[in-house]
């Protein structure tokens, strides 16, 4: 047998089906459950009462049953004494010692209850508490109470016999029975009410649901800007929900986003990548096939297409090694201490030193100054790190720097600390770089060919890429500040080292 064959019929409902046939359900235990009380409750004081109405009739029965006629009948007053007390279908006797029945008061409507054997003995047991009986023809039940009768002293007998006063139960059975048809009925109606505004109330209530259901659809379909409408309140488990469901969803769509902007930057490196290796692969292949052909010559022709091959080979080494580098960075960077740099006492005045020194040389129209940070005298800025790295950190920037800006402009490195950090900085009076670039700048696969007006042809938008990593695996951080026609400041901030003695040297 399967699962869902074994399931039971309310787990195959709609959840609103679900809560509105539980709701019906535990609506219907209360019900069964109070009436079962009230009914109870209400038999048990019907016969208390007629239980009060028989013992004050056998009181009175007993304290007249000398005012009988020596022809054995009741004088009128005890009749009437009686039946005063009595009302419905009630059976009043008179029994001798031995229980036998001496005449009757008041007989049955219908059929007489079956009495035991109600000698002395017996009445003097049962001290006049009621007990039940069943009738001898319909077999309806009756509430009995015997007493003794009171002493005849005319006769000097003490002993003379009993009374006996049953009262039938019809009356209550049939109050029973009407009560229970008429809570069947009032059940019924207040069910089938409840039912309906039970749907209805349900139905409202899940309507949040709908839209949750009805977004995710949305959702599943590829629209992923699609959100649940908020509720009013998040105090609420539906509205907790909806919060909850929309945080994600906003993840989702930035991981999405991100994930899609990481492909587009893959793909924007892989063509970079494939241009840039290309071509010098390209040259490289010219000059051997044109040599191959017999088309230099000349001892000059060759030295030349050597010349021309060696940078060309020189070119896909960079390359190659940027991009096993970066490669390394990110394989090394879980641990506390990155085993790729070796790290030593160092100060970075000799990495700006050495960067106006290339600067001058590589771009010797530039003006080119040394300052602090911002401004002012440059200041020693002592750290622990990878000298060989750090060269690498300044000769990219140094060489964005002159990439990206127009020939002649001005330059300033600075140098210091600031608070407890030591600070290497590169400043250009270029264009500058876009608001919605800045925030890219250092993406590994980023390319802002148009953002500062390079002049000449760059790399694949590894250098930046390969400064973030760097820094980084020295516990450091590198910002830009960039205003849009006002130049560009890149600045790497380190963790100073407490060793002063290196920012005396």
């Amino acid at each position: 047998m399967s699962a869902a064959a074994t399931r039971g019929p309310i787990s195959r409902l709609s959840l609103r089906g679900r809560v509105v046939a539980i709701t019906l359900l535990l609506v219907i235990a209360a019900l069964l459950a109070s009436n079962a009380l009230l009914v109870t409750l209400l038999q048990r004081q019907l016969v208390q009462q007629l239980d009060d109405r028989l013992r004050t009739a056998v009181t009175t029965a007993a304290r007249l049953s000398n005012t009988e006629d020596t022809s054995g009948e009741s004088a009128p007053e005890t009749r009437d004494a009686v039946e005063g007390d009595l009302a419905g279908d009630v059976y009043v006797a008179y029994l001798d010692a031995e229980g036998h029945l001496r005449h009757t008061l008041r007989p049955a409507t219908h059929a007489t209850p079956r009495l035991p054997v109600l000698d002395t003995a017996a009445i003097a047991a049962r001290d006049q508490h009621p007990f039940q009986v069943l009738g001898k023809g319909d077999g309806d039940e009756w509430r009995v109470i015997a007493a003794p009768l009171a002493a005849d002293h005319d006769t000097q007998v003490d002993e003379v016999g009993s009374v006996v006063v049953a009262g039938s139960l019809a009356p209550v059975h049939t109050t029973i029975r009407q009560l229970g048809v008429w809570m069947l009925v009032i059940d019924s109606l207040v069910l089938v009410c409840l039912g309906i505004i039970a749907w209805f109330a349900v139905r409202a209530g899940l309507r949040p649901l709908r839209r949750i259901e009805t977004t995710a659809a949305a959702i599943a379909g590829g629209d992923l800007s699609s959100r649940v409408p908020q509720p009013d309140t998040t105090r609420t488990e539906l509205g907790r929900l909806s919060a909850a469901l929309n945080g994600m969803l906003d993840r989702i769509e930035a991981g999405d986003a991100a994930r899609a902007a990481t492909n587009e930057r893959m793909r924007t490196f892989v063509a970079d990548a494939s241009h840039e290796l290309r071509t010098p692969l390209f040259g490289i292949k010219g000059f051997t096939e044109l040599y191959r052909m017999g088309g230099m010559p000349e001892r000059a022709d060759v030295d030349a297409a050597m010349s021309r091959i060696e940078r060309e080979a020189a070119r896909l080494a960079r390359i190659v090694e940027d991009l096993l580098l970066l490669a390394r960075l990110d394989e090394d960077a879980t641990g506390d201490v990155h085993p790729t740099l070796r790290l030593t006492p160092m100060d970075l005045r000799t990495l700006a030193a050495d960067a106006l020194h290339d600067l001058r040389a590589l771009a010797p129209e530039r003006p080119v100054t040394l300052t602090g940070p911002g401004g002012g005298p440059p200041g020693g800025a002592p750290v622990l790190g990878d000298e060989s790295r750090l060269r690498q950190v300044t000769s990219n920037l140094v060489g964005n720097a002159i990439a990206h800006t127009p020939p002649g402009t001005p330059v300033r490195i600075g140098v210091g600390t600031l608070e407890d950090q030591a600070v290497l900085e590169l400043s250009d009076e270029g264009p500058g770089i876009a608001a919605e670039q800045t925030g890219h700048i250092f993406d590994r696969f980023y390319r802002a060919d148009t953002a500062r007006g390079r002049t000449q042809t760059g790399g694949a938008g590894l250098g930046l890429s390969i400064v973030r990593s760097l820094v980084t695996a020295h516990r450091g951080r590198v910002e830009v500040r960039s205003v849009p026609g006002e130049g560009a400041t890149f600045r790497v901030l380190l963790p100073l080292h407490p060793d002063s003695s290196v920012s005396n040297s």
